[in-house]
C-alpha cells in the first residue's frame, strides 16, 4: 500500500505534507501543478494525510474510484515527470 495525492492538490501545492513526511517521498518539482508521492519510497505512515489542508491525500485502499487514475499518475511522475505533467494538464483541459 502507498498514499496517493489527488486532484485537490492541483494548483494548491501547500507542501505542509512534505514537512511531516519522514520518508522524504513527496515531490514538489518546479513545473509540476501538484505534488506526487513516490510509491517506492512511501513507508505508509500516513503522516501526510492530516497535514493536507485540502484533503488531497488518500491511502491507496481508500482512494475514491473517481480518483483512481491518480495512483497511476503518482507512479508515473517518478518514471517520467514530463509525461505526468502532460497528463495532469490534459485532465484540466478535459475538466
Amino acid at each position: 500500500m502507498t498514499y496517493v495525492i489527488t486532484e485537490a492538490c492541483i494548483d494548491t501545492k501547500d507542501q505542509s505534507c512534505i514537512d511531516v513526511c519522514p520518508a522524504d517521498c513527496i515531490s514538489a518539482e518546479t513545473g509540476d501543478r501538484m505534488l506526487f508521492i513516490d510509491p517506492d519510497q512511501c513507508i505508509d505512515c500516513g503522516a501526510c494525510v492530516s497535514s493536507c489542508p485540502v484533503d488531497a491525500i488518500f491511502a491507496e485502499e481508500d482512494l475514491p474510484e473517481r480518483w483512481e487514475l491518480y495512483l497511476e499518475l503518482n507512479k508515473l511522475h517518478f518514471d517520467d515527470a514530463v509525461a505526468a505533467r502532460e497528463r495532469v494538464n490534459a485532465l484540466l483541459v478535459a475538466g
